[in-house]
């Protein structure tokens, strides 16, 4: 808990700095271990509903991996059906997904690129985990969810995130 109320005071720094004029340059170095405390302990109960239990780590060279369980009965009650063709219809309870990427970030926005996803070791498909992703993650200010394939604005005037092995720097 304690690393994860570290985080948030970052956070609440970064907030700060970005509502400042002028903004001044700023380097903030966070762990993976303050990161998923924070999302243990801080935001467990801002998790959009079906997730549990995120974890990310930071691989190095733009590159990050995490796991979430999703529970697909949610998605399926608020999705409808797929049909028996569809494989994500199959799958019932909370399941572990998987996932690497690499995040690239300039001049205050962002971009992730996909590169692998699984759920119990078997390989999912990009639009499968597009299709997850749109579904956990709209809001009323985004009814369509998150396109992981559309660049996206870094939050707090960030102009850039650098990846390290263990170590994220805003």
């Amino acid at each position: 808990r304690e690393l994860g109320d570290a985080l948030a005071r970052k956070i609440d720094g970064i907030n700060q700095n970005a509502a400042a004029e002028p903004v001044r340059a700023k380097q903030t170095p966070m762990t993976d271990s303050e990161i998923n405390s924070y999302l243990a302990f801080n935001i467990k109960d801002k998790l959009p509903r079906g997730l549990a239990n995120p974890e990310i780590r930071a691989l190095g060279g733009s590159q990050l991996a995490g796991r979430v369980f999703v529970d697909m009965d949610e998605f399926r009650r608020n999705r409808g059906s797929g049909g028996m063709m569809d494989p994500l219809s199959y799958i019932s309870g909370q399941v572990p997904l998987t996932a690497r990427g690499v995040v690239r970030t300039r001049a205050g926005k962002g971009q992730f690129q996909l590169t692998s996803a699984e759920i119990y070791g078997a390989p999912l498909p990009k639009p499968m985990v597009q299709e997850l992703v749109r579904f956990f993650s709209r809001t009323r200010e985004n009814p369509n969810g998150f396109d992981m394939d559309e660049p996206f604005a870094l939050p707090a005037k960030i102009r850039e995130v650098v990846i390290n092995q263990g170590k994220t720097t805003i």
